[in-house]
């Protein structure tokens, strides 16, 4: 919810691998980067590149040998990131009132419980009672979901609110009209770690508002990172406190919008996916 005041930064604008190329604009100076347009290379400049190129490739050649195992002091943890290949451990084992559960008690089943909690928390469900008090309940710790549901229960019942966001007062969209309130991790990060406690980091991406023709609000994207603290409860990782921030933010392409009947449709056909680090 781009409403701060409302959301208390609950998951989506309402309320979270692979390489990504970016084509960098063409000109010299306003580059959103800090760097202007370089000028060409002389011959010498020209020399030292090739030269880098070469121990480049050396050193890749070198890092492939061996047999194919890394060692403790060679993994990117030790450099300080985590791995972001595929680990082909399973993310859960199950589900909780509706919510992905059964993590690993590790910091990779804590990244996936915050990842699928952001999920969850930034979702359309959040607007109907019975399904936000399941969300409350698989997500929180018990010692704090009591004080989380009054307090969620509060701004999602707020006429005012709903009113202002285009929704009636019982949380459903206007006839004609699709409500879309999804949260797309895109990473996530251990800030810290203590065996039975964690805090971790999901950075992801939020589309909120009403499809359809004729909408007062329609579906646009927001970027948040959402700070989960995490504790390992009867089993699993439960949040007992989280804050937010805006961004980071990517830079936007030249893409014309799609049509409110495209977004409808594309939320309705697309499902959301369980997040595993």
């Amino acid at each position: 919810m781009s409403h701060d005041d409302e959301t208390d930064g609950y998951g989506s604008g309402v309320g979270g691998t692979g390489q990504t190329r970016t084509r960098l604009p063409e000109g010299t100076a306003g580059d959103i980067y800090g760097g202007a347009r370089r000028p060409s290379r002389n011959s010498r400049s020209l020399v030292t590149l090739v030269g880098v190129v070469v121990l480049l490739i050396a050193a890749i050649a070198f890092a492939n040998r061996g047999d194919g195992t890394n060692s403790p002091n060679t993994t990117d943890t030790a450099k300080g990131t985590a791995p972001t290949a595929a680990t082909g451990v399973r993310p859960v084992k199950g589900k909780n009132a509706g919510v992905p559960a059964g993590y690993a008690q590790d910091e990779q089943g804590a990244q996936s419980a915050a990842a699928n909690y952001a999920v969850s928390l930034g979702s359309d469900g959040m607007y109907d009672q019975s399904r936000r008090h399941q969300i409350v309940s698989g997500v929180y710790a018990a010692d704090v979901a009591g004080a989380r549901q009054a307090d969620l229960d509060k701004v999602y019942s707020d006429k005012g609110f709903l009113t202002r966001i285009g929704l009636r007062h019982d949380g459903t969209a206007p006839d004609g009209l699709t409500f879309i309130s999804r949260v797309v991790p895109v990473g996530a990060k251990v800030e810290k770690f203590g065996g039975d406690t964690a805090s971790v980091a999901v950075w992801y991406s939020s589309l909120f508002g009403l499809a359809g023709e004729g909408s007062r609000n329609p579906v646009s994207e927001s970027w948040y990172t959402t700070t989960y603290e995490m504790k390992w409860v009867s089993g699993d990782w439960k949040v007992t406190d989280h804050t937010q921030k805006d961004g980071p933010v990517p830079v936007g392409r030249d893409q014309a919008a799609s049509s409110a009947k495209e977004m409808a449709d594309a939320v309705e056909q697309f499902g959301g996916f369980t997040y595993a680090r």
